[in-house]
């Protein structure tokens, strides 16, 4: 696991774009994506740049259930407003949220996963040290399901709705194993809030209580965080 600490958020972008560009030129066909405000300066980069993904397909880590693609707080939503509207891809996949058999949604999506291998997957930390919405607890074997989210999970989440009555309560997310499948990985990391999680990510054992400590055993991590989310690091 390789750790890069930049002074700012905007040093954390141009480190990731660098590291998602060098991956399109050596071949890269797909990009796992997330959402948040982790990649927000990623994405700034990727629609600066002359980089061209219209022959490269996306595969997002996760989606509300219950909210439609038009809801402004769904991830179909963030996606197109900070991508896809300026850099389309061939194709672009997230879980459908509304799906009315969420089991077989989680299914389809793992068929999408197995026929589009991930050649770079994008990642956030939550301030319990999961990645995407499996949190704590989660089995390092799982694959897409659909997660409760736990009350810290919902109150984070709550600042982007106008009551906490309307966050979901689940979500369809990429399993630990899906994400663990990539072939390259990007974690990145920013504020205070986030560094105790990283301090158990990179220093602390491997175990189910941290969700992103499995990435230990992961051959090709980078993690790019900032400087407050880096700060218990020894």
């Amino acid at each position: 696991m390789k750790v890069i600490v930049v002074k700012n958020a905007s040093e954390l972008g141009k480190q990731a774009f660098d590291l998602l560009a060098k991956a399109v030129d050596e071949g890269a066909k797909t990009l796992g994506l997330a959402t948040g405000s982790s990649p927000v300066e990623l994405y700034q980069e990727m629609v600066a740049s002359q980089l061209d993904f219209r022959q490269m397909t996306s595969v997002n880590l996760d989606e509300y259930v219950g909210l439609s693609p038009e809801n402004p707080q769904s991830y179909h939503y963030f996606m197109n407003q900070h991508l896809f509207q300026y850099k389309p891809f061939k194709r672009s996949y997230l879980p459908d949220g509304q799906a009315k058999d969420i089991q077989a949604e989680c299914s389809h999506y793992n068929q999408i996963l197995a026929d589009n291998p991930v050649d770079l997957q994008v990642l956030g930390i939550g301030q319990n040290g999961h990645i995407a919405f499996n949190e704590p607890g989660t089995p390092f074997d799982s694959v897409t399901h659909e997660v409760a989210l736990t009350e810290s999970t919902i109150k984070a989440n709550a600042r982007f709705f106008d009551s906490i009555d309307e966050v979901p309560k689940s979500a369809i997310c990429m399993g630990i194993a899906n994400i663990m499948a990539a072939k390259e990985i990007i974690l990145l990391a920013k504020g205070e809030s986030k560094a105790k999680a990283i301090k158990a990510m990179v220093e602390g054992p491997v175990t189910t209580d941290v969700p992103a400590s499995v990435l230990q055993k992961h051959p090709n991590v980078t993690v790019i965080a900032d400087q407050a989310a880096a700060s218990l690091l020894k």
